[in-house]
């Protein structure tokens, strides 16, 4: 062996040993592909080698299936309406399309100028994007417009003005604004009691149907003679008859679609214009009510009960043999959980007026021989209503209810207050 190739040799055995174990487990993993491969080649049929001198017949392969067509999709139907009316609802620009003229309380709404109709169509839209609002001025217009309609007639008032109450309060006797106007028709306290209204610690009639009503067409009435325009007048009653006036003078018309107003009163009109629209005919709307769907109307006898003293009304309740619930659902006005002293006119499910005095007669000579007397506290400089509460071993919120009073209720030297 010459002395080059011992060279090699020694060179070869001088290599590291983590090299050599690099190059085995590369070999390795060179390996497993080929060996995948050689495996994969070996389960492939071969192609038969045919001779043509051989007499042999020739081994054939299966022919590969033809790939099946996709089976057509059926055809998308359209399903059968069983009753059209309940399941068309109109687009929204097909319900600002006014065909027939509009008027309000008799008189024409001027659609023809460009912005009367704008105002009108915002409206509109607004409004029937609000669906679910919609119906329920529908369930409580079924409710409460008998009664309504019923006074309006009798006031020689048109019917339309049973939309300026959706409008303001959407008939709901609690609602009440910021500013402190309350019941269906939205009354301040002094116009209320201008108009005949009782609003007291007791009794707030702001929230009676029957009461606030009467007092809104009697307001409307100077309002209308004032204007001489049922819609001038509707914005009189939303903005005030001063402010109004004032601005009739400064711009030299009467024209409440020729006003500028401040932007709740310039919506005012067309809002209620446009309730009347949809609540009229709400089925051209898409609102397919079915009679089942509607609140029953409004359905009570009126009952006035004297007492000497202040009474829990639970004794009316028991009395007309309704829950506490009903009792006050049905008198929205009457406030708190006590009535009187003196006279208080109660309304009940009509049919439970029968036996009703007696069956009051017993219960209120029971309750006046097991109330608990009371006594009263004259509050003197520096008093609190805790400290008031807890002098007499009661809480400040059985204080407050005894006395027809909330927190916010400031108390001065003098006042005299119930406590047990």
């Amino acid at each position: 062996m010459n002395t080059r190739n011992k060279n090699r040799i020694k060179d070869f055995l001088q290599v590291p040993l983590c090299t050599w174990i690099f190059i085995a487990f590369f070999l390795c993993c060179w390996n497993i592909p080929l060996g995948w491969a050689q495996k994969k080649i070996h389960t492939i049929a071969p192609r038969p080698i045919v001779s043509h001198t051989s007499t042999a017949e020739p081994v054939s392969l299966p022919k590969p299936e033809p790939k099946s067509k996709p089976a057509p999709e059926p055809e998308e139907t359209t399903p059968q309406k069983t009753d059209t009316n309940q399941e068309i609802i109109p687009s929204l620009i097909k319900s600002i399309q006014f065909t027939a003229p509009v008027t309000l309380c008799g008189e024409p709404v001027p659609i023809e100028k460009p912005h009367v109709r704008k105002a009108l169509e915002k409206e509109m839209l607004l409004m029937l994007w609000d669906r679910a609002q919609i119906i329920l001025w529908l369930k409580r217009g079924a409710y409460y417009f008998p009664h309504i309609e019923k006074i309006l007639d009798k006031e020689n008032m048109p019917r339309d003005m049973k939309y300026v109450s959706v409008i303001e309060s959407s008939l709901i006797p609690h609602a009440e604004s910021s500013a402190g106007a309350t019941g269906f028709w939205q009354f301040m306290k002094g116009t209320g009691r201008k108009y005949g209204l009782v609003i007291n610690s007791h009794i707030d009639q702001r929230r009676n149907i029957f009461d606030s009503t009467r007092a809104a067409c009697a307001y409307m009435k100077e309002l209308q003679t004032k204007f001489h325009s049922y819609a001038t007048a509707f914005a009189a009653y939303n903005m005030g008859e001063n402010g109004l006036a004032r601005q009739i003078k400064t711009q030299e018309t009467d024209d409440y679609y020729s006003l500028y107003l401040n932007t709740e009163t310039r919506r005012y009109v067309y809002r209620i214009i446009a309730a009347k629209l949809i609540l009229e005919d709400p089925k051209a709307y898409g609102f397919h009510l079915q009679e089942s769907d509607f609140y029953p109307p409004l359905d009570v006898v009126s009952i006035h009960i004297k007492s000497s003293k202040r009474a829990p009304i639970m004794l009316i309740a028991k009395s007309a043999q309704e829950t506490f619930l009903s009792i006050k659902t049905l008198n929205p006005q009457i406030r708190g959980y006590h009535f009187g002293p003196g006279k208080t006119r109660f309304f009940i499910p009509r049919g439970k007026e029968k036996g009703f005095k007696n069956r009051f007669a017993r219960l209120y000579k029971e309750w006046e021989r097991t109330a608990p007397q009371l006594s009263f506290h004259v509050v003197r400089r520096g008093d609190t209503l805790s400290g008031i509460a807890k002098k007499y071993k009661m809480s400040t919120k059985e204080l407050l209810r005894l006395n027809n009073m909330n927190r916010k209720t400031t108390i001065h030297p003098g006042d005299k207050l119930k406590v047990k």
